[in-house]
């Protein structure tokens, strides 16, 4: 791109900037020295580099999303929260809020990830110790009580159970008196990284689609602001896969939910904007700040040349990004500040819109109250303290972050080019079923840890405290644990509150839920009268098994 060309960039980037409202902030360095909003190739200066990387706010979107960087706003701190019951939880909840947390994200345990009841046989012993309980309605009440839901942002990390999950979520707020429409957050749902790599399914893949177009066309003409879809790839990256494959995949399943809501008629230019992404930020401190700037631009690409978007907010890819819980160790645990420090640096780097720290226990049990602060506070430091939110995309024009980021995109173009080639009809859809059918995604992520795990037992590549400077004074940690009084509780509870409802009123909506099941309508009005009727989230989703009958992975050696 020649000098002429750059300039006239810089200034559609200055009205940009200038039209944008600011926050009141000292946007001067520690010593007082006046620092600009953003940084160029020197004036009268030809650097064809220009053309890929453009300026923040412009197409492709590689120097993030908006022209004012973090000037105009922050990311959002939100924290990932939730343990024992819907009270304790809610206690945690208000901590986070009242220490500079800007919005919530919902932490469920497994058998509510799995659509179980507490009082299930196979929810025994699990109840409450990887996130909170929530069996009913009542459950979600409880989770928000005194947090108006129409003021707070909230994300639930659920896929397949999460359309009954939205359900309570929307009651809660119904009994709240918000308005409904005004309701702002974002839900997994993301059914495709579940048999790519976590492993958390309920139905055969087409049933869960079904869902996921119905909960797409509801938000899209009831609560517009809200995210129905948060495209995962950070537990694609935790299973053990590499940045660029977490990338190509996530960005695949992406392309495949707009291939989905464009089969069911809806306006891509609506209903894209609805759809956010949630990725893992990892220990090489550059690679991941590539990643997350070639994510933006390979999203805007193909969401305006393959899926004709034509509006900006249709282009964009909103991210949140939580630190790599697989970096943290359970050998010298308070290495893990430093990790996480370094990781929410990278992700604040490459312009995440939120961001979840890990706290450094993580590794061993739930975070306890100190340990979640620290981790709270981390990102306060970051935000408030090290000047980094003075400048868009202040490692933009780098050589070495501009050839990672080239990298990864290229890469990523090409498992791109392998999906679609497994695809029988040419969509990325259907090589991602095919994927899925064949165990490709598995293997291929299976293969990329063994290579990891090989350098680690060769010490080609270190972990301080693990395989290398294993020398320590520190000793063992207080951690938090979850009494198994919680689940007794919970199922007491549970109890009573199955005793005093309408039994006829649950049985007339669970039945009508099945026949709706059985037919083409969308099913988020039925689920909510059963949900209003106060059915239990394993009563819904049984039906549902019922209906649509159960997954199981193929096997693959």
């Amino acid at each position: 791109m020649d000098a002429e060309q750059i300039a006239a960039g810089r200034s559609r980037w200055q009205q940009r900037y200038d039209a944008a409202r600011k926050r009141e902030a000292d946007f001067t360095t520690l010593s007082g020295t006046e620092v600009e909003p953003v940084y160029g190739p020197p004036e009268g200066v030809d650097d064809s580099r220009m053309e890929r990387i453009g300026w923040p706010g412009e197409f492709p979107f590689t120097r993030g999303l908006y022209a004012t960087g973090y000037r105009g706003r922050t990311w959002t701190i939100r924290q990932f929260a939730g343990f024992g019951n819907a009270e304790q939880t809610n206690e945690r909840y208000r901590m986070i809020l009242n220490g500079g947390g800007g919005g919530l994200s919902v932490a469920f345990d497994m058998p509510t990830l799995m659509g179980r009841d507490s009082d299930d046989p196979k929810a025994l012993g699990e109840v409450g110790h990887c996130g909170v309980a929530i069996d009913s309605a009542v459950d979600m009440d409880r989770l928000f009580k005194d947090i108006p839901l129409q003021d707070v942002t909230t994300s639930m990390t659920i896929s397949g159970p999460a359309v009954p999950a939205f359900c309570m979520y929307l009651v809660a707020a119904e009994r709240q008196g918000a308005d409904i429409s005004k309701l702002n957050g974002t839900l997994q749902t993301d059914i495709f990284k579940e048999y790519i790599a976590q492993k958390e399914w309920l139905f055969p893949p087409e049933p869960h689609l079904r869902l996921i177009g119905d909960l797409m066309e509801y938000c899209a003409t009831t609560i517009p602001a809200y995210k129905p879809l948060s495209v995962s790839g950070y537990h694609i990256r935790e299973a053990g896969s590499t940045a660029a494959q977490e990338l190509a995949y996530t960005l695949a399943d992406g392309f495949g939910y707009v291939e989905l809501g464009l089969s069911r008629g809806l306006d891509v230019d609506v209903f894209a904007p609805g759809l956010s992404f949630f990725f893992d930020s990892h220990l090489d401190f550059f690679e991941e700040i590539a990643k997350f700037r070639a994510a933006r631009r390979i999203w805007a690409r193909w969401l305006r040349d393959v899926y004709g978007a034509m509006t900006e907010k249709a282009q964009w890819l909103r991210f949140h990004t939580q630190t790599a819980g697989v970096s943290l160790t359970a050998q010298q645990p308070y290495n893990n500040v430093v990790r996480t420090a370094v990781e929410a640096l990278a992700a604040v780097l490459g312009g995440t819109n939120s961001l979840h720290t890990n706290a450094l226990d993580e590794t061993l049990a739930l975070p306890s109250e100190e340990s979640a602060e620290i981790a709270l506070r981390t990102q306060s430091v970051l935000m408030e303290e090290i000047g980094i939110t003075n400048v868009a995309d202040p490692l933009g024009g780098s050589w070495y972050v501009e050839a990672l980021t080239d990298a990864i995109e290229a890469e990523a173009e090409a498992i791109f080019a392998r999906i679609k080639e497994m695809s029988p009809d040419e969509t990325m859809t259907g090589g991602i079923l095919r994927g899925i059918e064949d165990g490709w995604f598995m293997a291929e992520i299976a293969d990329a840890a063994f290579e990891y795990q090989q350098k680690l037992e060769k010490s080609e590549k270190k972990i301080v405290g693990v395989n290398t400077l294993t020398d320590t004074v520190s000793g063992e940690l207080e951690i938090l644990r979850v009494s198994h009084e919680v689940e007794v509780e919970q199922c007491r509870v549970l109890a009573e509150r199955k005793a005093h409802r309408d039994e006829d009123r649950v049985r007339r909506t669970l039945s009508a839920l099945v026949e709706a099941a059985s037919g083409t309508g969308n099913l988020i009005e039925p689920m909510l009268e059963a949900v209003r009727a106060e059915a239990t989230m394993g009563e819904i989703c049984h039906v549902l098994r019922e209906q649509w009958g159960e997954y199981r992975e193929p096997a693959r050696f």
